[in-house]
């Protein structure tokens, strides 16, 4: 294992300000969803909130607190996702952040979990070819996106 741990920041919607990231974190430890590009290596979590509800006002500073506390990825939270409605500047949050404060963006965290999948498909919601770059690090087996519903 490389003894450098990559530090991040995970950014999560407003909507789930109470969520204690017990799915994050989970993921984050065993390396699924999101985190599956971290197998092998250390990870340090450098800042969590939230982006402070539509239009992410608090995206610009959360950005410069976490690379000023040495984050080299920010993770935008699964729940930027798979809410009803997913976020609708998820892909500005990403370009904002890498072009701002030169920091690597990665949509996701946790696994997305069975329910919210089957949801989304059901409405259509990610039928876009644009959604497949942004779904694809945390979407993963069946069996471990049962285990996050």
């Amino acid at each position: 294992m490389d003894s450098n741990p990559v530090k991040i920041g995970i950014l999560i919607c407003d909507r789930y300000r109470r969520c204690a990231g017990g799915k994050c974190f989970r993921a984050m430890r065993n390396r699924e969803g999101a985190f599956s590009i971290y197998k092998g290596r250390q990870v340090e979590l450098v800042g969590y909130t939230t982006c402070d509800g539509c239009p992410g006002g608090n995206v610009e500073y959360a950005g410069e607190e976490m690379v000023k506390n040495g984050a080299q990825v920010i993770h935008l939270a699964t729940g930027l996702v798979v809410g009803y409605p997913p976020c609708p500047s998820i892909q500005f949050f990403k370009d904002f952040l890498e072009k701002r404060y030169g920091v690597e963006v990665v949509v996701g965290t946790h696994p997305i979990p069975k329910k919210y999948l089957d949801m989304h498909t059901a409405l259509g919601t990610w039928d876009s070819p644009a959604w497949e770059p942004i779904l694809a690090p945390t979407l993963c087996d069946a069996p471990t996106r049962a285990l996050y519903d």
